[in-house]
């Protein structure tokens, strides 16, 4: 039975009534309960009808949590039928039956108060994120009677793609801007390749990422060392707390220390009149990532150490010690090493930062990768420009065989050019390509199904050491980019023949 009805059978019951019983007093008052019950009527809502047609998810329960009701569109959304938890308890769905994880409900009545929460629920499928709002709903007499929560998948926000960067605009200008740092990104791009060479740094995060151990990831520039450093926080316990970047090159040396500890009001000339928090404090409790940190001054290397070993900092200016609770993450495209032998790094602080040594490779060492990471380029500008794109094979293994000296971030600004280039008509000639990457289209792509494994591997040491010898002045150079000696480059050069202008190096 709808509302409608229902009120419309109310009214005949009233109409009885009022006929039956002559006291005047009582039809007065049964008279106004039917006025009042006519204008409810005649506005035609029926709430209930209403909400059944709603695509956002509604569950309602009872003050001690007890499943009343849930719309059509809860089991379109999460898979899950109205059986599966009407006259369920919340309690029992989240921690007996493990259908939900988070959610709003359990918060609004522990508190009686509205809360917003994420939601993940376990149904026939995989795992739905979701967001959820929970309302209170109380009697007369302000006691709780029942709880209302509204959500929906987050899988349906794609619908706002357009609006998704308005969002973010004003998302950012509600923020704090003492929240941002120089080197602030979102975690949007999750790391690509997780098999082959980055089978091994994959295993390593899962180990470390729990834990609260200092680690240093080194590896070439734009070679994808702060995505590594996102995984690890993503996987990480901390993830629900402040996530702080700092690029230590990008900041002027005589301003870093205010900025990463903070300072006091009337510390120094120019200062603000009441005094400003530090990077430190605002990662309390959090992570803090110090980007190219071989490009800390040593003065502030010696401050760092302690703030790494006693876990606390005092402002510029102050005098009480603020005790601090962090996770570091240090960064370097520097061999650090060298540095300590040259006496611009400290070593103590080198052994402090080196708990959890990660390594990330070169691009030119993950050549099963580009193919990968050309998709999710090609993905991300094809949708940003609003331009189809698609790499031919023949391009495709031209890009396979450059050496990137770029590494990931080369790549990336390639891809973008060409989707751009492509002028929606989806391709782009080799010639571009060539131009680009420097290379000679005279080199055929080589197949599987005219030649050997030993001719292949030949033809592609042949053709990485030829792009590799272009971009470099000498042996010595190529022979660290490609990390191999280079007596091997020199040996490898007389056995294919490359025409290399300085051979008699």
């Amino acid at each position: 039975m709808n509302q409608y009805k229902a009120i419309y059978q109310i009214r005949e019951m009233l109409q009885n009534l009022i006929s039956e019983y002559p006291d005047q007093e009582l039809q007065q008052k049964l008279h106004a309960i039917d006025q009042e019950l006519d204008y409810f009527l005649e506005r035609g809502i029926d709430f209930k009808q209403i909400v059944d047609e709603l695509d956002d998810s509604i569950f309602i329960t009872d003050k001690d949590g007890n499943v009343l009701y849930v719309n059509p569109a809860y089991t379109r959304n999460t898979g899950i039928t109205p059986e599966r938890v009407l006259n369920h308890n919340i309690y029992d769905l989240i921690e007996k039956d493990k259908l939900y994880s988070g959610g709003a409900i359990p918060d609004v009545l522990r508190t009686k108060k509205s809360a917003f929460r994420l939601s993940t629920t376990y149904g026939p499928g995989a795992p739905l994120m979701g967001y959820a709002s929970g309302t209170p709903i109380f009697d007369s007499e302000g006691n709780l009677q029942q709880v209302i929560a509204s959500s929906r998948p987050i899988v349906t926000l794609q619908s706002l793609k357009e609006d998704f960067n308005t969002f973010l605009k004003e998302v950012q200008e509600m923020t704090p801007k003492n929240t941002c740092t120089e080197s602030e990104k979102h975690l949007s791009t999750e790391m690509i390749g997780k098999d082959g060479t980055l089978a091994n740094i994959w295993t390593l995060i899962n180990h470390v990422a729990p834990s609260d151990a200092t680690v240093l990831i080194t590896g070439e520039s734009g070679a994808g060392k702060e995505v590594v450093a996102d995984e690890i926080y993503r996987n990480s316990k901390r993830n629900d707390k402040p996530f702080v970047k700092i690029n230590c090159a990008a900041i002027p040396a005589h301003l870093l220390e205010s900025e990463l500890f903070g300072y006091e009001k009337g510390a120094f000339s120019g200062a603000n009149a009441k005094g400003k928090p530090g990077l430190f404090e605002l990662a309390n409790h959090g992570t803090l990532m110090l980007d190219e940190i071989g490009d800390m001054p040593m003065d502030l290397q010696v401050k760092l150490l302690r703030a790494i070993q006693q876990q606390e900092i005092t402002r510029i200016g102050g005098s009480k010690p603020i005790h601090l609770d962090i996770r570091f993450l240090a960064l370097t495209n520097s061999n650090l090493k060298e540095k300590i032998a040259n006496g611009t790094f400290r070593q103590d602080l080198y052994y402090r930062l080196n708990v959890i040594p990660i390594y990330v490779p070169p691009l030119r060492e993950r050549v099963a990768d580009i193919e990968t990471l050309c998709n999710r380029f090609i993905e991300i500008f094809s949708d940003k420009y609003s331009r189809p794109f698609s790499l031919t094979e023949q391009q495709l293994y031209y890009l396979k065989q450059y050496s990137w000296p770029g590494n990931i971030r080369e790549l990336e600004n390639i891809i973008e050019y060409l989707v751009l280039c492509s002028s929606g008509i989806g391709q782009v000639d080799d010639s571009i390509i060539a131009g680009l990457l420097n290379i000679s289209l005279e080199q055929e792509p080589i197949h599987s199904d005219n030649v050997d494994f030993s001719t292949a591997v030949a033809q592609f040491e042949k053709n990485l050491l030829e792009n590799t010898l272009k971009n470099c002045n000498n042996l010595r150079e190529a022979g660290q980019k490609l990390n191999i000696n280079a007596s091997t480059i020199s040996r490898k050069i007389k056995q294919y023949n490359i025409n290399y202008s300085n051979k008699k190096e």
